[in-house]
């Protein structure tokens, strides 16, 4: 089978890393031909290019521009500019392959108009994934632009052969927008085993002897430091109160966004510059041996609809990586942590209860070495070479 995915994310972004490439390498892998077509954040003309036998064409300049904490969304006309210029190049990529089926990653507006029109021009099927709420999970210039994305986000799918989905919540939410259920596969975020494969087990000691935190203990928080749909705040309130319990414990968060100069200021009203320490953005290839650097991973959450339909990418990582995460107990993250096996759950967006659970995981380092135990051993079931095979069948439904 020959699928072209269209995605609006650029190659480095998390969805790219931890759910379409690595899907699609397991897709080449057992004999099907897949082509990406992405944006870039820094959008230059380069020729298609090969990982792992996946096509990847970078088409167009995305809505954001810059990296990591340089990362800044456009608005007004230069996003309406961007966002005509995009849809279009998408559009004229995808026409000009010759594939079996589409498939929109995100309903959003450029890829979901290119991938819908690309396919109804070639007479093809086109599918469409769903892996997050996306007018109540972005940032938004003006209302205009949440009510464009929640008029593809409500319409899409109904105009799809088959709907992927990798959280319950969005399963549900398919169906109430008049998906018919076998028209819908859940198939949850994963890891691409050859990530984690050759971990380096000295490597959180010499992260620790860098960044001056050796024989401390370590909260780790690995993902996008945005406020929008990533509740940050609620993580420096708990870890304050962690602080006043452990002295000697120290917060790291890896990752860039366009919030990390709001985020260190409020570190330093409550006190706490010597306590956190921001990396900033690193490479997926490092991201395993920065999670050995932790002693405890920290996924804050509230009960909201964005906590409910994420499939939050840093569980998985940090249960491959043999990490005991904390996080709060709302929509799939119980089963994905086992029934609590492999983390610890708490009442979503209570600080109290989150540094509770942080400093009873710090506390009791042998209940942490069998939940990083019980972490791998679910990870496997996580493993994109597994997940793969669930996701075929979204093309069986057409």
């Amino acid at each position: 089978m020959k699928v072209a995915f269209l995605s609006t994310s650029s190659p480095d972004a998390p969805l790219l890393v931890g759910r379409l490439l690595p899907l699609a390498k397991e897709m080449v892998r057992l004999g099907h031909t897949v082509h990406l077509l992405v944006l870039h954040h820094d959008y230059r003309p380069v020729p298609v290019r090969q990982e792992a036998g996946v096509y990847i064409h970078e088409v167009a300049q995305m809505h954001v521009r810059g990296w990591g904490d340089a990362r800044r969304p456009l608005s007004g006309w230069p996003l309406l500019r961007v966002a005509f210029t995009a849809t279009l190049a998408l559009w004229r990529r995808a026409r000009q392959l010759e594939v079996d089926a589409y498939h929109i990653c995100k309903p959003q507006p450029m890829n979901g108009l290119a991938g819908w029109l690309a396919a109804r021009w070639k007479g093809r099927p086109c599918f469409l994934d769903c892996d997050d709420y996306e007018a109540e999970a972005n940032r938004f210039a003006g209302r205009w632009q949440r009510a464009v994305v929640r008029a593809f986000e409500d319409g899409l799918p109904r105009h799809m052969a088959g709907v992927s989905v990798n959280t319950r919540f969005l399963a549900e939410r398919v169906r109430s927008l008049g998906v018919a259920p076998g028209r819908i596969v859940h198939v949850p975020n994963g890891v691409e085993r050859a990530r984690f494969a050759r971990q380096d087990a000295q490597a959180g000691l010499r992260l620790r002897e860098r960044y001056g935190l050796a024989g401390r203990p370590v909260v780790l928080y690995l993902g996008t430091l945005s406020l929008t749909g990533h509740p940050l705040d609620l993580l420096l309130t708990a870890f304050a109160r962690v602080s006043r319990q452990m002295p000697e414990a120290h917060l790291v968060l890896v990752g860039g966004g366009e919030d990390r100069p709001t985020l260190e200021r409020r570190v330093a009203e409550m006190g706490l510059r010597e306590r956190v320490t921001f990396v900033g953005a690193v490479p997926p290839a490092e991201v395993p041996d920065y999670l050995s650097l932790g002693d405890v991973s920290v996924d804050p959450v509230l009960d909201d609809a964005v906590a409910r339909a994420r499939s939050p990418l840093k569980i998985f990582e940090s249960m491959a990586g043999g990490l005991p995460v904390v996080t709060g107990d709302v929509g799939d993250r119980r089963e994905i942590l086992g029934e609590g096996r492999a983390g610890l759950l708490v009442p979503p967006g209570d600080p109290q209860a989150l540094a509770e659970g942080i400093v009873a995981l710090l506390r009791d380092p042998v209940r942490r070495r069998q939940m990083a135990a019980a972490g791998r051993e679910r990870a496997e079931d996580y493993m994109w070479d597994r997940l793969v095979g669930r996701f075929l069948r979204v093309y069986e439904v057409a």
